[in-house]
């Protein structure tokens, strides 16, 4: 079953599009999702009271891998 957002794309775009428009299409919905992840990392900085700096240099000595036996 299609999702609602399936949907409405097929029916959007229900005409054949040249290459670079395509492209700028993925592109768009590209930037929109990588928007929405900055925002989400932006919101749990905030809601955690994190430190960019800090935080980002904290993760960057970390050492989580598993020894090898």
């Amino acid at each position: 079953m299609l999702s609602n957002i399936q949907i409405e794309i097929l029916q959007t775009f229900s005409r054949p599009l040249p290459e670079n428009q395509i492209l700028e299409i993925r592109q768009i919905l590209a930037d929109y999702f990588a928007k929405k992840v900055d925002d989400g990392i932006d919101e749990l900085f905030e809601k955690n009271d994190w430190k960019a700096e800090e935080k980002v240099e904290g993760w960057l000595k970390e050492h989580l891998r598993t020894p090898y036996k």
